[in-house]
């Protein structure tokens, strides 16, 4: 198994080199002066002269790639300066000449608009995009299982019908325009009788006392905008494993010694129908934190989708290429934790 695990860090590692050079090579074609964002619009040419040399924005489009390169990377060259320790930190291992190699957290570089360091503002922002999509699917996981289930038990029957009918329209409707609909019917038209709100946060601060408080009724709306595809994936994915495996032989030897129907469902076709779903929701998780931009944008939530959406409109390229580059390590991370989970759920499967 450590084998399988490094084997895909290191194809993990290899599709991030790619990711990185794909932002990198897009952001640097498009419009926009940096410099002149940094420095406004009123300063003198040398100022902006000498911002531009401090991006490296002077220099050769391969030159400032390799730079790039090098700051995300966990392993990068130092110039042995104080000022290269300061901005990089790490751990030196190895002197080449006027450079050492240094073990290091990835440098994402500084953001256009706020001078911060763009992984600080990205891992601020992350909890609050972990938060929605943990809340969306175990919505999604709980309520696809057990319409699965009920569909399952009752073949071609209405409950079915309209249970595939309307997973067919949940996969089938965009995010947003669920969002949107969902927002403006219980946020808006309905918040007197559902309390509920357009926008929130997770956490919200009392104005006189200065104290933070959970309000896990501003997570619901956004957390069921999200969760609705995958919930209608996962109703459709656990009705066709549950008939799959109800018309397996020892379901049926199970019902001939008098096992109850219930006792056979839970114990023995819910259990084995689960692996499917299983790999389904762990899958999931990833993309959701992915499909979260635009949710977290219509209800104003704080996450990464709304702080990424935002540097779009402000042309903030290190703050977008950033967050690219942290959910395709997310992406990398939780499939590798899915293919070692689903081994460990299924002895049938093999790490190879």
């Amino acid at each position: 198994m450590l084998s399988f695990i490094l084997r895909r860090l290191a194809q993990g590692l290899l599709v991030l080199v790619g990711v990185a050079c794909t932002v990198f090579l897009l952001f640097n074609v498009l419009p926009g002066d940096p410099a002149a964002l940094l420095a406004g619009q009123r300063t003198d040419l040398a100022t902006k002269a000498a911002i531009t040399a401090d991006l490296g924005l002077d220099q050769p489009l391969p030159t400032r790639l390799a730079g790039y390169l090098n700051d995300v990377s966990p392993l990068g060259l130092h110039p042995r300066d104080s000022a290269g320790q300061a901005r990089y930190g790490g751990v030196a291992l190895l002197p080449l000449g006027s450079r050492v190699l240094v073990l290091k957290k990835p440098y994402l570089r500084r953001s256009f608009q706020s001078n911060k360091d763009v992984l600080r503002i990205l891992l601020d922002y992350f909890p609050g995009t972990m938060w929605l999509a943990l809340a969306a699917m175990v919505i999604a996981s709980i309520g696809g299982v057990a319409f699965g289930v009920a569909a399952a038990l009752r073949p071609h029957s209405a409950l079915d019908r309209s249970l595939v009918t309307t997973s067919v329209l949940g996969i089938s409707v965009p995010s947003f325009v669920a969002a949107i609909a969902i927002a403006v019917t219980f946020g808006f038209y309905w918040s007197r009788w559902t309390g509920l709100s357009l926008t929130g946060q997770l956490y919200e601060t009392d104005p006189f006392t200065g104290e933070r408080h959970l309000v896990l009724r501003n997570l619901l709306l956004p957390a069921i905008a999200l969760g609705i595809r995958p919930l209608a994936i996962i109703t459709q994915l656990t009705r066709s494993s549950m008939l799959d495996v109800l018309s397996q032989d020892y379901i049926r030897t199970a019902r001939a010694k008098g096992l109850s129907k219930t006792a056979t469902v839970l114990h023995h076709a819910l259990r084995n129908a689960l692996n499917p779903v299983v790999t389904a929701v762990s899958g999931w998780l990833a993309s959701l934190m992915a499909g979260a931009f635009f949710i977290e944008y219509i209800f104003n939530w704080k996450g990464l989708g709304t702080v990424t959406l935002r540097a779009v409109e402000n042309l903030d390229f290190p703050v977008v290429m950033g967050a690219t580059l942290f959910v395709a390590a997310l992406f990398v991370l939780i499939n590798i934790v899915v293919d070692v989970l689903y081994a460990v759920l299924d002895p049938r499967v093999k790490l190879s």
